[in-house]
């Protein structure tokens, strides 16, 4: 028997559950209690009925928040499916309401995807849905999918490999990548030859989720750096005030190359595809999660 099938059913209720699920997305009962329009203490209570009923401490607190244990991981998926078919049950058809709906949907994507989309996405909510909202963490490929796999995230954002059938991708848009430079540079004038490539100091983006040097294609291997920053959107923002330059994707660099004072220049190599996909867990039949996925389609346009 299932760990919720061997509990006293008549002990679970929906309020439970949706405190459960909000725990493990959330990570601080403050923040659950808000999302719920509950008090802390109730969230606080039911976080102790559900120990009580599962055996188990299930979330533990730690510095950043509470960390859930392998049982509360365990059971995530099973409880997010029962939510998701109560959902379904109550629900008549085509009844969610982008405009009425208070939900907030968790999203994971590096922050290159946020900087390229989020703006887009914070005018869609704000115009179809603006009691809704949505939260990203910046997590990377396994993590992101654990997330999914769990029911931490209803979307995961970004480049992944070969999945297995629990989840169901598409290709969100494809990229390349370019080299940028503050337009005042003394030396980079709309162009970039090899050497200088090689010899002009780069601020590289060292997050795993923003990129690696070995997806540069041909570029030259004895490249200086003068920094590493987490993501592409401050490695833009040290070029755009020093003379050091960056290779980030074109469609990233476009958006901001006129805020930050940026030139656009086409690097000295064939540069490789970024291909980033949307994500979600293949048995997901929320409404919900297809209005936010639609609306990510639209702000990657």
């Amino acid at each position: 028997m299932s760990d919720i099938g061997s509990i006293d059913i008549r002990r679970l209720d929906g309020g439970l559950l949706l405190v459960f699920r909000g725990l493990l997305r959330r990570r601080q009962t403050t923040a659950v209690a808000r999302d719920l329009g509950l008090s802390q203490s109730a969230v606080s209570h039911a976080l102790t009925r559900l120990r009580d009923l599962f055996g188990d401490p299930l979330f533990v607190r730690r510095a950043h928040g509470l960390e859930p244990t392998r049982r509360a991981q365990e059971l995530a998926p099973r409880i997010d499916a029962l939510i998701d078919l109560a959902g379904q049950t109550l629900e008549r058809e085509g009844a969610f309401d982008p405009a009425r709906t208070q939900r907030l949907f968790n999203l994971a994507a590096p922050e290159f995807v946020t900087a390229l989309i989020g703006a887009n996405l914070v005018k869609a909510f704000r115009k179809s849905a603006p009691n809704a909202s949505f939260f990203v963490t910046h997590a990377f490929q396994n993590a992101a999918l654990d997330a999914l796999r769990h029911g931490a995230v209803d979307i995961a954002l970004g480049r992944f490999g070969t999945l297995s059938s629990e989840f169901e991708a598409e290709t969100l848009y494809e990229d390349r990548y370019c080299v940028v430079a503050r337009r005042s540079h003394p030396t980079l004038k709309g162009r970039i030859n090899y050497k200088q490539y090689a010899e002009i100091g780069h601020v590289y983006a060292g997050s795993r989720s923003e990129g690696s040097e070995e997806e540069l294609g041909s570029a030259p291997k004895d490249v200086k750096f003068v920094a590493i920053v987490p993501g592409w959107l401050t490695a833009l923002v040290l070029v755009a005030e020093s003379d050091a330059i960056a290779t980030c994707p074109r469609r990233l660099a476009e958006r901001q190359a006129k805020l930050l004072g940026l030139q656009i220049i086409a690097p000295p190599f064939e540069p490789n595809v970024i291909r980033v996909s949307s994500v979600r867990r293949a048995a997901n039949t929320d409404p919900a999660t297809d209005w936010c996925l639609d609306q990510i389609r639209k702000a990657a346009r």
